[in-house]
């Protein structure tokens, strides 16, 4: 897909998300494409969940993968962005449901509250991004509760869902360092921009001199600002993102490990191997073969195309 690059008169920034409502808890959807997707952040925590289409996220310095029932717990500043990549002709009406609350009203709450004292280590996990196993459908009836309803009893609906989140053990963290974007909206306009090129054309040879050009800015400057926006460097970014969609072909199909190194976008078989190793810790045919022992083989054989 080619990426039109505007210019930052035309473009419109993608400001840190500041929301107005009454109360602690904001509920908010949206379908899909929406001016809402992009790479972002905001003072608010924000529990999301997926319930339509399938595609990639970034948590931080975090690159994953997402489908109906996602369910993640971001906190307050830590930059993330949901990018669908298998969606119906004309999108769809709704993708995302969320909802966002504010830090010094529960915190404060909890100190007179005793029993709200529980949600305190699900919040300070949340710098890094939570990600939840096996509860989305549970998580949808809880959301559409808050949806549906106001005052007292929306915030007892939003306690009862956090405090499920709370209590489980099937959780994971997500971003390896918890960052926190302090970057204002024109600086969040550039990262959304790169991020969004990245993501449509990781297939194709980027380069950082190619981007830095892009939006105006020295090599060594664009190296510093994407390494702060993302928590990586440009060329581990371009790696992990290609590596994420590997595994997601050696799961799916019975590609030769080189067709799906060169269908990412890695241009040598050997790079793609030692990259997948470090990034992974097994090799892509130890990984198919790990895949295949967990889900039974997954996806059917593809004509003329026997694994390697």
């Amino acid at each position: 897909m080619e990426h039109v690059w505007q210019k930052d008169s035309e473009r419109k920034a993608p400001e840190l998300e500041r929301e107005s409502y009454d109360g602690i808890i904001n509920y908010l959807e949206h379908g899909y494409p929406s001016s809402r997707v992009r790479w972002h952040c905001h003072e608010e925590y924000e529990l999301h969940l997926i319930v339509a289409t399938s595609g990639r996220l970034f948590v931080g310095d975090y690159i994953g993968e997402f489908s109906p029932g996602h369910l993640v717990l971001t906190g307050p500043r830590l930059p993330h962005n949901w990018i669908s990549n298998v969606v119906p002709e004309g999108g769809v009406a709704l993708r995302d449901m969320i909802v966002q609350f504010a830090h010094a009203p529960l915190a404060g709450a909890a100190r007179v509250i005793p029993e709200l004292r529980e949600l305190l280590p699900l919040l300070e996990r949340s710098s890094y991004g939570v990600e939840f196993f096996d509860l989305g459908h549970e998580a949808e009836q809880h959301l559409a509760r808050i949806r549906a309803t106001h005052g007292a009893e929306r915030f007892a609906a939003f306690v009862q869902l956090m405090s499920k989140l709370a209590r489980t053990a099937n959780y994971r963290l997500l971003s390896s360092a918890s960052l926190r974007s302090y970057d204002d909206d024109a600086t969040l306009a550039k990262v959304n921009s790169v991020l969004n090129y990245i993501t449509d054309n990781y297939r194709e040879p980027i380069s950082a001199e190619m981007l830095a050009e892009q939006v105006g800015m020295s090599l060594s400057k664009f190296s510093r600002f994407f390494r702060k926006a993302t928590g990586n460097s440009f060329t581990d970014f371009i790696s992990r993102l290609r590596i994420n969609k590997a595994c997601q072909l050696l799961m799916d199909t019975d590609q030769y490990v080189s067709n799906v190194c060169y269908d990412v976008g890695f241009q040598n078989v050997a790079n793609f191997n030692r990259r997948f190793l470090q990034v992974k810790g097994v090799t892509p045919k130890q990984f198919r073969r790990q895949a295949d022992g967990r889900f039974g083989g997954i996806g059917g054989p593809v004509a003329d195309t026997p694994r390697a």
